[in-house]
């Protein structure tokens, strides 16, 4: 088995989209006005409409915005670099500018426009660069 992808909900696809295309500098795949695909190496950023919930039984199934539980992580080579860079983009969705963690990663923290929190993280340790070794 193997994770391919994660998919969020939202009302505004377009918004969204722009966001993670912005953040990650790579072009998203619009497959209609209520799906899209930010596509990486190892795994697939899906975003689909609020509208295409009908599909899995309802509007009640997911509720838009209200994720408290979930990090969407991208693994880069230089998470420094990139908040000097989208630093003015992100002010308004900073949690927490670059930290080292205990287990080893160099850590950017923020939030998407519908609340989701979002990492950005590069291996700065040992034992973390062996874990990643080939992700970036």
């Amino acid at each position: 088995m193997n994770l391919v992808s994660i998919r969020i909900i939202t009302d505004n696809v377009s918004k969204l989209m722009e966001f993670y295309e912005q953040i990650t500098q790579l072009k998203g795949i619009r497959f209609t006005e209520d799906f899209a695909e930010l596509q990486t190496a190892n795994a697939t950023l899906a975003i689909g409409s609020t509208r295409t919930l009908q599909f899995f039984g309802g509007s009640e199934v997911v509720k838009a915005a209200e994720n408290r539980t979930a990090i969407i992580e991208f693994i880069t080579n230089d998470v420094d670099r990139i908040y000097q860079e989208q630093s003015a983009f992100l002010d308004a969705y900073l949690v927490q500018e670059p930290t080292t963690m205990p287990w080893g990663n160099r850590s950017l923290l923020f939030r998407d426009p519908d609340g989701n929190l979002v990492n950005f993280f590069t291996p700065i340790s040992a034992g973390a660069i062996e874990k990643f070794e080939g992700k970036i």
